[in-house]
């Protein structure tokens, strides 16, 4: 880019961010300690059983809402619209600037190495699979049970140890060290850990785990999708290798996701895609073939015409919640897990899943089983009857969530398909998720419907379509 170009985009740029500053100020509402500003927070549903609600969004865990901010930044910056990298026109010089500076913006918000790289994917699960794709030969991966598919299941051709369910933070460490001491050949290693669970919230000794990886010579991955919209993630105090995380979790549900980290291994591998914009050179032999130099930064593993528009989204929720302040979001969340926590305790029959124990430190994400109910059951009459959103089933999870219920792997069960009627027992739990911009009276309303059903019951009839359950028409 020219040096007058670049100083136009430039100042684009600067022109976008004007225009979506004063849409965030003409919308925001006042924070203060409340709830970020999110898209539906005004939206209402029918009940089965007359009338209309406004929707409790519970199910954060799975995608949180766009925050507002996000949204008007993305809406500011839409006229301006264009190809990225290979275009010599205003827009495209623009778009370009955008796409870049939101590489920067990510790079600041994990607290990444000077030597750090930032690449831009689908999602987390995209992330962890790139990062698979690029591991050196004979590399041994070790991975808890305990993780979300996302992160257990991409190494598939990689020599894997599955490391069984520790029930403390302390034994989590000592599990990894032991088998991290054992391993042989004693060769390239990569272990792969969540920061803060998707079924239970329990925040990982992620910091501990990364002292023991080193110390044996390992190389570590934090999949942060649940931890980085919760707290903050310094790639250099946690001092783990690569990070990976969503944009949907994020608040910036459009498709888009970062893996950041070392570069070495990454320059060294072969591209994750072949395709443009990976390749620096391509040129025809004489003997008929093609010889390639592919790039060594980023763009080595970001073949094709990027999401720019998800990409940005992303840039902007990470600017929204540092302007925010993690610590009060962090406190805030805290009141509402007590909240939470504290009505579920008040029933009974209500049993919450852990593995660390009711005082381990944790997110906003809490599962459960009711005795007497099909979790799938409970979950439909909490939408249907009282307009709250949370999940349902085994949340990509499997292994974790049969060793929490304490039943045999080929016990049936699906992520979130249950094959039982209501009334009948499946092997699934019921997930509620919230966040930035959950309201008190979201989860206020949601204690208060658990109460409602386990003492008196649904009040309408439901059956199963299709593997879920649905009310009777």
């Amino acid at each position: 880019m020219s040096a007058s170009l670049n100083a136009a985009a430039s100042s684009a740029t600067a022109t976008v961010a004007a225009t979506s500053a004063a849409a965030c100020a003409a919308s925001a509402e006042p924070a203060c300690d409340g709830p970020l500003p999110v898209l539906g927070r005004d939206v209402t549903v029918p009940l089965v059983t007359g009338g209309e609600v406004t929707y409790a969004a519970l199910d954060y865990a799975a995608s949180a809402p766009a925050l507002q901010r996000v949204w008007d930044d993305v809406a500011a910056y839409a006229p301006y619209y264009g190809s990225v990298h290979r275009g010599a026109g205003y827009l495209s010089q623009l778009s370009t600037d955008l796409f870049e500076q939101s590489r920067v913006t990510v790079a600041e918000f994990l607290d990444c190495r000077p030597t750090d790289q930032v690449v831009f994917t689908r999602s987390t699960t995209d992330s962890l699979n790139l990062l698979a794709a690029v591991l050196p030969a004979d590399c041994q991966v070790f991975v808890f049970e305990t993780e979300h598919h996302a992160s257990l299941l991409p190494w598939t051709k990689a020599q894997v140890t599955y490391l069984n369910a520790p029930r403390t933070p302390g034994e989590a460490v000592a599990t990894l060290e032991r088998a991290l001491a054992d391993r042989e050949p004693y060769g390239p290693a990569l272990v792969c850990v969540t920061g803060a669970s998707n079924v239970t919230g329990e925040l990982w000794p992620v910091k501990e785990l990364a002292a023991a990886a080193h110390a044996h010579g390992a190389r570590i991955v934090l999949d942060a999708a649940q931890l980085a919209p919760h707290h903050p993630v310094s790639v250099r105090e946690l001092d783990v290798d690569w990070v990976a995380f969503s944009g949907h979790k994020l608040y910036a549900p459009f498709g888009s996701g970062v893996l950041a980290g070392r570069a070495d291994w990454l320059r060294e591998a072969q591209p994750y895609l072949a395709g443009g914009g990976a390749s620096r050179k391509v040129a025809r032999r004489e003997d008929g073939g093609v010889d390639v130099e592919w790039h060594t930064t980023a763009a080595r593993h970001e073949a094709g015409s990027p999401n720019v528009i998800g990409v940005y989204s992303i840039a902007s929720a990470c600017k929204a919640l540092t302007e925010a302040g993690f610590d009060s979001l962090v406190a805030r969340e805290r009141h509402l897990i007590a909240k939470v926590r504290e009505g579920l305790a008040e029933v009974p029959a209500v049993r919450v899943l852990s593995l660390f124990g009711d005082d381990a430190p944790r997110v906003g994400v809490i599962s459960f089983v009711v005795d007497g109910w099909n979790s799938s059951h409970f979950a439909a009459a909490l939408s249907a009857e009282y307009g709250i959103g949370v999940r349902d089933g085994l949340f990509c999870a499997h292994p974790l969530v049969r060793t929490l219920l304490g039943s045999e792997p080929q016990e049936p069960g699906e992520c979130g398909a249950p094959e039982a009627a209501p009334g009948e027992r499946s092997l699934n739990a019921i997930r509620v998720s919230f966040g930035a911009g959950t309201p008190d009276e979201h989860v206020e309303r949601f204690v208060g419907a658990v109460k409602e059903l386990v003492a008196d019951g649904a009040k309408w009839r439901y059956r199963t379509e299709e593997g879920r359950c649905v009310p009777a028409v």
